[in-house]
């Protein structure tokens, strides 16, 4: 399969070498001195387990690569304005768009600019960084990406998607009702990120702290409940099965969006706890807790 990766930091990195590794057909879209250190020495994976180096294509100019059989979307979302005009080039008759980006409606924009018959949503469950540029690192034992039609059938293209990643070493899996699938991780990383932004500490610090935790806990509710008002499926488990994962998975838990805001670089905010308030207000819902995050970190969203 013919790949582009738009945004090939972490995430997008690492999926991208994987998938490189696999044999794929991998173009890299990437920037700087990161851009520079792939043309050079080849993109270097760093796992738990294992490390490897994949020589791609790398470029950032998606002109240079054309039309590809699927394209990843991989940029923060405070990037699409310019980066999904940018990904034209990549898109032909038989190009599926995979937004892998946070958010529960970060990939109707893309299906606004590349076609909506183009875009698939999607989600990705991983904890990955950038050790350096060239050198991605990925963290823990959870690696999961879903995805798929907005409509709930299970197109060829889903399966053979599905069947690169998994042929990868990478879960993936299509999901019949992906907007409840979207919301299940955006409850989690919306109330992490918000949270741990607002207290400027991590989760591991947080979550020992019963007053701490109540606000979590309170903040997922709280999500939950804007998602029901909306219509979202959303299993009746959702914030208890959540709340175990977060436990079980505390030392492996960081929100990039805590990190940026450290690094002095701009936040998802609207496409996280913004956009819980947005849908909030939609459907009735109330979102006092939402509404004091977003309160305190707009003006921080643009980076120092």
């Amino acid at each position: 399969m013919r790949i582009a990766v738009m945004g090939a930091g972490s995430i997008g990195g690492y999926f991208g070498g994987m998938l490189a590794r696999a044999g794929h057909d991998v173009s890299l879209i990437a920037r700087g001195a990161h851009l520079e250190a792939i043309k050079s020495n080849g993109l270097k994976v760093v796992r738990d387990d294992e490390e490897f180096t994949v020589q791609c294509q790398s470029t950032e100019d998606p002109t240079e690569v054309g039309p590809v059989d699927l394209a990843l979307l991989c940029v923060k979302t405070y990037q699409n304005e310019v980066a999904i005009p940018l990904m034209q080039p990549l898109v032909g008759p038989n190009t599926t768009v995979l937004c892998l980006q946070n958010g529960v409606d970060s990939y109707l924009r893309a299906a606004e600019i590349l076609g909506e018959q183009s875009v698939l949503p999607g989600a990705a469950f991983i904890e990955a960084g950038l050790l350096g540029p060239g050198t991605v690192q990925q963290t823990g034992g959870v690696v999961r990406i879903i995805f798929g039609e907005t409509n709930g059938a299970e197109m060829p293209r889903c399966q053979a998607i599905r069947d690169a990643f998994v042929g990868a070493g990478v879960s993936a899996e299509v999901l019949p009702d992906i907007k409840a699938g979207l919301w299940e991780k955006f409850l989690f990383i919306a109330t992490m990120a918000g949270v741990t932004c607002m207290a400027g500490a991590t989760l591991p610090e947080l979550m020992p702290q019963p007053h701490w935790r109540k606000v979590v806990l309170a903040c997922l509710a709280e999500i939950e409940a804007v998602g029901r008002a909306g219509g979202v499926g959303l299993p009746s488990d959702i914030v208890p099965d959540t709340v175990i994962y977060m436990e079980n998975n505390l030392g492996d838990l960081n929100a990039s969006m805590y990190t940026d805001l450290l690094a002095g670089r701009p936040l998802e905010l609207e496409a996280l706890n913004g956009a819980v308030v947005r849908l909030g207000q939609e459907a009735g819902a109330a979102t006092p807790i939402n509404d004091v995050i977003y309160a305190m970190l707009k003006n921080l969203q643009t980076g120092s």
